[in-house]
């Protein structure tokens, strides 16, 4: 048996959603037993295998498909003309999707930041932390995506759409909190949410229409973000507000 556990934690850390598709059953000649194991990932990259032939390019195809969805499952082939197979036998996989789920991009990991990447574990978000500081990154949650690197490098790579991409930008400097705003005003999001008070935010607005930028560009932005649960400013109590929003947003589909 490969080491199919190490694989998916390496995939995990890189945040890239995968199909892992399991013989759960066999009957009759077929060309590997229940256990084996085969990973997929977006694009049709896998690892490992579920015997080959033309029964594992149908696999993966099943795979790509369960990826797009979303969606576990459980689908019996018999191995005959569909299978390009001869032998007789049938073979069940299951289907798990893992990994895959919103993103919340959460720029910041000081201390309200370490307090919504904990507050967000068990939840179906993919929670990915961005911060350059190596002693704030190394305090995260082992769950969650870190990236010690600059935003702007992290912005360029990242994936964005309106359907499943959330955003929450909290670090450590008001002048890095607006220039991660303005830049992701050009990005698609479905969440974009910015920690601070009001007069912080009508400031950044009012910079924002100096420099010719329109509002319609960033009246969707939120901020304060979170829902409004009274006059609470603990990290933990910020982090709860953000989690029930985001959560609330999530399942209004």
């Amino acid at each position: 048996m490969w080491n199919w556990i190490s694989k998916l934690e390496e995939l995990r850390a890189l945040g890239r959603p995968v199909a892992a598709v399991t013989v759960v059953a066999s009957t009759g000649s077929s060309p590997r037993d229940a256990g084996a194991k085969m990973l997929v990932v977006s694009g049709g990259d896998f690892f490992g295998t579920i015997g080959g032939g033309h029964l594992e390019e149908l696999a993966i195809a099943d795979a790509l498909k369960s990826l797009d969805s979303g969606q576990s499952q459980l689908i019996r082939y018999p191995l005959g003309a569909r299978t390009g197979q001869c032998c007789g036998g049938v073979v069940d996989l299951f289907f798990e999707v893992l990994n895959r789920g919103p993103r919340l991009y959460l720029f910041g990991a000081g201390h309200v930041g370490q307090a919504v990447a904990r507050t967000f574990v068990g939840t179906p978000f993919v929670v990915h932390v961005i911060d350059e500081r190596p002693e704030w990154i190394s305090q995260l949650p082992r769950e969650v995506i870190a990236h010690e690197t600059e935003w702007d490098d992290f912005v360029k790579d990242a994936q964005w759409n309106e359907r499943d991409t959330y955003v929450a930008v909290m670090t450590h400097r008001h002048d890095t909190d607006q220039a991660i705003i303005e830049k992701l005003l050009e990005r698609p999001y479905r969440y974009l949410g910015l920690i601070g008070s009001h007069s912080k935010w009508e400031r950044f607005k009012q910079r924002f229409e100096a420099r010719g930028i329109a509002a319609e560009k960033f009246e969707r932005v939120q901020s304060p973000l979170g829902l409004d649960l009274g006059a609470g400013k603990a990290p933990q109590e910020i982090a709860i507000s953000l989690a029930a929003e985001l959560l609330k947003i999530h399942y209004s589909e």
